[in-house]
């Protein structure tokens, strides 16, 4: 069969065809996960042109991940019930003309707009790509290598993202970082017909919108409350919007248990191993995200690299995950997953412990051998975990349960962030000493994170920038050995977790019936 004509089914696609499907389906991936980083090294010269307050700048940053995490569920349910290619290719579509539209942007009332609208379609991509695999690769040994695959696409955006940022940020207007949609998603759109066979649910039931909206709001209360803790510390009202976020997302659940046709399907986490999974992913991107969260700043702030530069620094760990991920699905053949999964996570604690290890002198060949540990083991513990969160639910339920993954790794980003982000800004305001001769607002601005300090030290003399910029950093770094020590803690639960999750032993061999598929 060629590859310009289109299958009916799964079991039609030939191997080479089912791996043109995946090259397809990784360029929204790899866009999602671009997106992720690239922004915030965009921002400042987006506050020089825009000039959003300061409150307006936390939101320009953060409403994308705030849409995309609430959006998650209910757009992997209506994948389902609509056809997965069709909901992909409306948000490859919305995608990159909201992503044209933020390149021009003249106010950041606009910019805003358009971040948010980017996280709606975001949310429409996402989940599509993995349930779309999950029916593309019947053959569960294939279908594991290509889930390494994707999880690769994923790690590498993330990578890709300072290094691309900083050198468009370099030659061109700030706008062009959203520019970065269009060239990858012109082959999706162009492709996806002759490549991608459609598929759904073959009974979906009615859509039932009032779950919709309690999913939406309930995650959107939650995500929020958690970020604006981390920023502004503990207040009112995030602490009530994260107890009225709880209660709906309760009742939502409720909703879900009487429901025939629940938007989604909550007894999924009767399976063990599903929900050992989704708990192994959300534990280990927390401890992961709160550690790149950290390293970009000690790269750029304490170390002095710029972003292009600090982006290579995370290559080559990258580089590990990918061939980790890949080599650990010839390992499942004779292996059991949850032992290759523990193997990962131990390996990732590993990787922090050397963090507490290194954190006197925190140098460069001391990141790239803790990140390498850490990047290795993700590689090996998330190929297996989305295996398993996607291989054990029936193909017709791949969009939600797709969905949980990925909001398991976007509510694992933002608590990742508010909770080691802000243990490491405590230890800076702990041990911070702010030296004389600055004024009262350049003290509090250098003594509240070590980002204000390198703004104050564009303000004062060489002398006086280079004692500020020592003392902040000695200070950024106090925190360094907790962080790891907390972050392996962490691992190390998720490990725990998948030993009592997981009860089968033996690598798993079966082959699946093709999913119901429409041309």
């Amino acid at each position: 069969m060629s590859l310009f004509t289109r299958p009916n089914s799964a079991a039609e696609m030939s191997h080479r065809r089912q791996w043109a499907a995946l090259a397809v389906l990784m360029l929204p991936v790899l866009l999602i996960s671009v997106d992720n980083t690239v922004l915030s090294f965009a921002l400042p010269i987006i506050t020089e042109d825009l000039g959003p307050s300061a409150t307006m700048q936390l939101w320009i940053a953060d409403i994308y991940a705030l849409v995309l995490a609430a959006l998650l569920v209910t757009m992997g349910s209506l994948s389902d019930r609509f056809g997965r290619r069709r909901m992909l290719i409306i948000g490859a579509v919305g995608f990159a003309l909201v992503s044209a539209f933020a390149a021009f942007a003249t106010s950041p009332e606009q910019l805003f707009a358009a971040r948010a609208a980017l996280g709606l379609f975001g949310a429409m991509l996402m989940p599509a790509t993995l349930s779309l695999l999950r029916n593309i690769f019947i053959d569960p040994m294939r279908r594991r290598k290509a889930i390494a695959i994707w999880a690769t696409g994923f790690a590498a955006g993330n990578s890709l993202g300072p290094i691309l940022g900083g050198a468009l940020l370099e030659h061109f207007h700030w706008g062009s970082v959203f520019f970065i949609a269009v060239p990858i998603l012109l082959p999706l759109l162009v492709l996806y017909r002759f490549l991608l066979p459609e598929s759904k649910d073959p009974h979906p039931g009615p859509v039932d919108l009032v779950s919709a909206v309690l999913s939406f709001v309930g995650m959107f209360l939650v995500v929020w409350s958690i970020k604006t803790l981390a920023h502004d510390g503990v207040t009112v009202w995030p602490i009530a919007a994260a107890a009225m976020g709880a209660a709906i997302i309760a009742w939502f659940i409720i909703r879900q248990l009487r429901s025939a046709t629940p938007l989604l399907d909550v007894r999924l986490f009767k399976r063990l191993p599903f929900t050992a999974s989704v708990l192994a992913n959300f534990l280990s991107v927390v401890s992961l995200i709160g550690f790149l969260f950290f390293i970009a700043q000690h790269l750029q702030l304490v170390l002095g690299m710029s972003p292009m530069n600090a982006g290579l620094v995370l290559l080559p760990g990258a580089v590990l995950s990918a061939i980790a991920g890949i080599g650990v699905v010839r390992l499942s053949k004779k292996f059991a997953p949850k032992y290759l999964m523990v193997a990962g996570l131990v390996l990732v604690a590993i990787g922090f412990i050397l963090v507490f290890v290194f954190r006197v002198d925190f140098t460069v060949p001391a990141i790239l051998l803790a990140f390498g540990f850490i990047e290795i083991g993700v590689g090996m513990s998330q190929t297996l975990s989305n295996d398993t969160i996607i291989g054990s639910v029936p193909a017709e339920k791949a969009g939600a349960a797709s969905a949980i993954s990925e909001t398991a790794y976007e509510l694992g980003a933002v608590v990742g962030t508010a909770t080691l982000g802000t243990m490491i800004t405590a230890f800076y305001r702990t041990n911070m000493t702010v030296p004389a001769g600055l004024t009262p607002d350049q003290a509090t601005l250098a003594g509240e994170t070590i980002s204000g300090a390198a703004v104050v030290a564009q303000e004062v003399p060489a002398t006086m920038a280079s004692e500020l910029m020592a003392s902040a950093g000695q200070a950024f770094d106090s925190g360094l050995g907790w962080l790891g020590l907390v972050s392996a803690v962490l691992v190390l639960g998720a490990a725990a977790i998948v030993m009592v999750g997981f009860k089968d032993r033996s690598p798993v061999h079966r082959e699946e019936p093709a999913p119901t598929l429409v041309s």
